[in-house]
């Protein structure tokens, strides 16, 4: 299938960057042409995944508070500015998947560190260059990625639901926040994808049955109202 070239000059940043939905949306956003930083932990998968695809790498855990400003810095001085950030990086808290009894505090707080608290500190380390994208009349969102566990009450995924019920209100209040500034965020919920995270939280889970995480990346793309060869003006924030 023919990719078209419509993404020429976006600036664009993904975390968790060489697996699954993260991997597959640094592909689609390189093969639309954007310019692209993506960040995970693993050096030689960053290397890797840089080399495949000419996205820029760059090696950070988001859940270290320590990594977050010399991330920022590199993606910033890579790209030249930002246009949009993806927090896609995540964490599934105990594996196997454990009753919110038998989960550690330090699973818990490893959850919430990668799923909550990494993407608060990193949008609020960027959230400078966005509003300046956003005054150029550039588009300027931060996508954040949710869970249908965010909403439901799954047992067996406390940690995780929970991480990404708190992210999924985060983005609703920043969205809210950053109106003015003509920033938009937007938690979405991918769906059930046939990635490495599915497979830890599940290993029974026939791959057939679940979304291919490149189906997933287009319809963010779609959801973000990309597909159009120029950036449109800043659009009204929105959860």
């Amino acid at each position: 299938m023919t990719v078209h070239t419509n993404l020429k000059g976006l600036r664009v940043a993904i975390t968790g960057g060489t697996s699954g939905l993260g991997l597959a949306l640094v592909r689609a956003f390189t093969a639309r042409g954007a310019e692209v930083a993506f960040v995970a932990r693993t050096p030689q998968a960053v290397a890797r995944v840089a080399e495949a695809t000419g996205a820029a790498g760059i090696v950070g855990d988001v859940g270290h508070k320590t990594d977050i400003h010399a991330v920022a810095l590199q993606i910033l001085g890579t790209l030249g500015g930002l246009d949009l950030l993806v927090n896609n990086a995540s964490n599934l808290g105990p594996v196997p998947l454990a009753l919110l009894a038998d989960t550690q505090c330090e699973e818990l707080e490893e959850a919430l560190a990668v799923n909550l608290v990494g993407p608060f500190r990193l949008t609020k380390a960027l959230f400078g260059a966005l509003a300046a994208s956003a005054r150029e009349g550039r588009e300027a969102s931060v996508v954040n990625i949710t869970s249908d566990a965010a909403v439901n009450a799954y047992a067996g995924w406390g940690a995780y639901g929970a991480s990404k019920a708190a992210l999924r209100h985060l983005t609703a209040i920043w969205a809210e926040e950053a109106r003015d500034e003509g920033v938009r965020f937007l938690a979405i919920d991918p769906g059930d994808m046939d990635t490495p995270l599915h497979a830890q939280a599940i290993p029974e889970a026939d791959p057939a049955s679940l979304k291919r995480p490149e189906e997933a990346a287009a319809e963010i793309i779609a959801a973000l109202g990309l597909a159009q060869p120029r950036l449109a003006p800043a659009l009204e924030a929105q959860s």
